[in-house]
């Protein structure tokens, strides 16, 4: 009978274990294709102190422990040695017909990953605690906002949940709440106040320079649309003899400076807004208005764009973010009160909310805004005050 291999402590050492001249224990195996592979540790069992000067690791056997575990559940050893960027490209490589902005938003967290060290690490040595710190170096040190945070942790968690269900790791890191771990710092949007909105509009038009953008800006308070729909608007697309605006694709412009018409931002972003008296008399203005191009402009099909640039190109959410941006700055150097910030977005916020408190049924307002959840718009409604409240109140008791 031949005698049992033993380690420099006199231990019974196991099938496939091994200890090297210089102290090092080594366990070899064959793992699912068959190809024979190693994995070692200066410490063979738990209790095992590490020596100096070296690094602290998992024993031997409790590597040995996880590999046979990984190998009863079919879990790929090592992760299949995906690195988390190679993850999140095989990722990225799967996810077609995506819109130009979200591929945008992948290309952003590559760039993110190849230049930070967590991009290199192994994705099996990713643990719940290693994705956590991560996030909170990314807002502490590195000074990215919720936000950008938000929407990096949106590619990375779809990204290891595909790896959870490859079986090349056991659980996604990311799969926590962020709000648990990250501060939201993020500025909400508010809608400005009607007196604001009164006031805003009333220097618009009265100012030499900006009154030029009046009836558009007037149009964003009063009718909820966003942006990239508002921009995408055509001659055809203004229907005066049902008093409606019908929405069915938006305008974008890309970073690589190409115009590109795409589907609403939802599926119930294809509607038809109704138009006031007001509001269609602004259209109206627009259109008798608009210098003829020499060259009509067309992007997928699409022409007779409202609004053109000084280079007879279509508008895009960009222009109208600094045209507020600027009339904001020119009423605060001349009012005492200052105007908040406002944006394309809080006119439509502005709209949404001036709707809800004036009463409008929570299903009619959803369908005008073209949310797809009816919790979005219902969130509107919580941003009344206690005189909306009784302004209401009063209302209904006069019913």
């Amino acid at each position: 009978m031949s005698e049992k291999r033993r380690d420099n402590r006199n231990r019974i050492l196991r099938e496939g274990e091994y200890q090297r001249a210089d102290g090092r224990y080594r366990y070899r195996y064959i793992d699912e294709d068959g190809k024979e592979k190693n994995v070692y540790s200066w410490r063979l069992d738990k209790n095992d102190p590490t020596p100096k000067g070296r690094k602290r690791d998992l024993s031997l056997r409790e590597k040995e422990k996880q590999i046979q575990a990984d190998l009863f559940d079919h879990i790929v050893t090592h992760g299949g040695n995906y690195t988390v960027i190679e993850l999140v490209e095989k990722y990225i490589s799967l996810k077609t017909g995506v819109s130009h902005n979200t591929r945008a938003g992948y290309k952003t967290v590559i760039n993110l990953l190849k230049k930070d060290p967590f991009g290199k690490l192994r994705i099996d040595k990713v643990h719940l605690s290693d994705a956590k710190t991560w996030l909170i170096k990314l807002q502490q040190t590195d000074g990215k906002g919720y936000s950008s945070i938000h929407s990096i942790r949106g590619v990375l968690r779809p990204a290891f949940q595909m790896a959870v269900d490859d079986d090349l790791i056991r659980k996604n890191p990311f799969g926590f709440e962020l709000a648990s771990v990250i501060v939201n710092d993020s500025v909400t949007r508010e809608a400005i106040t009607r007196k604001q909105e009164r006031e805003l509009l009333k220097f618009i038009k009265e100012d030499k320079h900006f009154s030029r953008y009046y009836d558009a800006i007037y149009i964003l308070f009063h009718t909820g649309l966003r942006i990239s729909e508002f921009c995408g608007l055509t001659f055809s697309d203004i229907e005066f003899k049902q008093m409606r605006i019908k929405v069915d694709h938006q305008l974008q412009r890309t970073t690589e400076m190409q115009y590109v018409i795409q589907e609403p931002k939802t599926e119930s972003g294809s509607r038809y807004i109704p138009m006031s008296e007001e509001v269609a008399a602004c259209f109206r203005r627009i259109i008798a208005n608009r210098t003829a191009p020499k060259v009509e402009p067309m992007v997928d099909g699409h022409a007779g764009f409202l609004f053109l640039d000084k280079n007879d190109r279509p508008m895009v959410a960009l222009h109208w973010e600094k045209y507020l941006e600027h009339i904001v700055e020119k009423y605060n150097k001349i009012y005492r009160i200052p105007m908040p910030k406002v944006t394309p977005h809080v006119c439509r916020h502005t709209f949404c909310s001036n709707m809800a408190k004036s009463g409008m049924n929570p299903k009619t307002l959803q369908y005008i805004m073209g949310h797809s959840d009816i919790s979005v718009t219902l969130n509107v409604y919580t941003h009344v005050q206690f005189d909306d409240a009784q302004a209401e109140l009063l209302r209904v008791a006069q019913a």
